[in-house]
């Protein structure tokens, strides 16, 4: 019986957080082991319907590096990075579609429709939702720069009781175009600014933002994140997410949070406890 009350008052202290929420929009950057590891794939899809059923708007954006990788390398087509940029071709920009539209996408809907909601996976090349530019006058190839969103065809998904479930391609605005390659958390921080949405939650294989000592730092702010940048603690392969939270709150999204993808149910941990799990961004 202890047992039965104790779920119970777990269900009753999430209860001001789902009011809260409830017809919000939430964008949610889906990467790392939580989109590999299959008992993390089911976890994701449970906290997902969940928000569904309970009203919540959760919109996805996922990437795909490591079977993109996996592919070219069978494929023997070879890939370059500058600057952590994947450097992508008219032959890499084939590969990348086929993986991110194709098969993860495909998978994600599934597995979000097996479990009870209703998903759809779209890229940014249908109805040219997200409209790109060459990232830096073309450095990089065929990736991308995100130029305009329309939000009202994800709106419209939604409308509908639609899970949008988002492919990081971009148009390139002609039908010879092969489209472009856009990085997965800029993509999600742009879509959360062009829906006004609630919160934008990143993903990631680490348990947030960690201080020199290695200890957590539930919160953040913009002059925070600079003087972190400043000092060396903030480096490498997790500035693009930051950068890309702090372009969500500056446009306009209320909170954007990194959170550990390796945790069981580390979305409802951050959205329906006072706690969290992760670091939260806010101007």
């Amino acid at each position: 019986m202890q047992r039965k009350i104790q779920t119970a008052k777990t269900i009753i202290t999430a209860l001001p957080y789902i009011k809260k929420f409830t017809k919000k929009t939430i964008v949610i950057k889906y990467g790392g082991a939580a989109q590999i590891n299959p008992d993390l794939k089911e976890k994701f899809a449970q906290d997902l319907v969940l928000l569904y059923l309970v009203g919540i708007r959760p919109v996805v954006v996922h990437g795909g590096g490591k079977r993109i990788n996996e592919l070219l390398d069978k494929l023997q087509l070879g890939t370059e990075f500058v600057d952590g940029m994947r450097v992508t071709d008219e032959k890499v920009m084939e590969v990348v579609e086929m993986v991110l539209s194709g098969s993860i996408n495909k998978e994600i809907t599934t597995l979000l429709n097996h479990h009870g909601a209703k998903a759809i996976g779209i890229s940014g090349k249908d109805a040219n939702f997200l409209k790109a530019t060459p990232l830096e006058n073309g450095k990089y190839g065929l990736v991308g720069e995100i130029t305009d969103v329309d939000h009202t065809v994800l709106e419209n998904l939604m409308n509908e009781k639609f899970i949008p479930v988002i492919a990081p391609i971009g148009s390139g605005g002609t039908t010879e175009h092969p489209g472009y390659n856009i990085n997965a958390d800029l993509a999600a921080s742009k879509i959360a600014v062009s829906l006004k949405a609630e919160k934008v939650l990143f993903l990631t294989d680490t348990p947030g933002i960690l201080d020199k000592e290695g200890h957590l730092l539930s919160s953040l702010t913009a002059e925070e994140v600079e003087a972190l940048k400043a000092d060396g603690t903030l480096y490498g392969g997790m500035l693009p997410k930051v950068s890309a939270c702090m372009e969500a709150v500056s446009g306009g999204v209320k909170h954007a949070h990194i959170i550990d993808g390796r945790v069981e149910h580390s979305i409802l941990l951050e959205l329906f406890t006072d706690e969290g799990v992760g670091t939260v961004f806010s101007q």
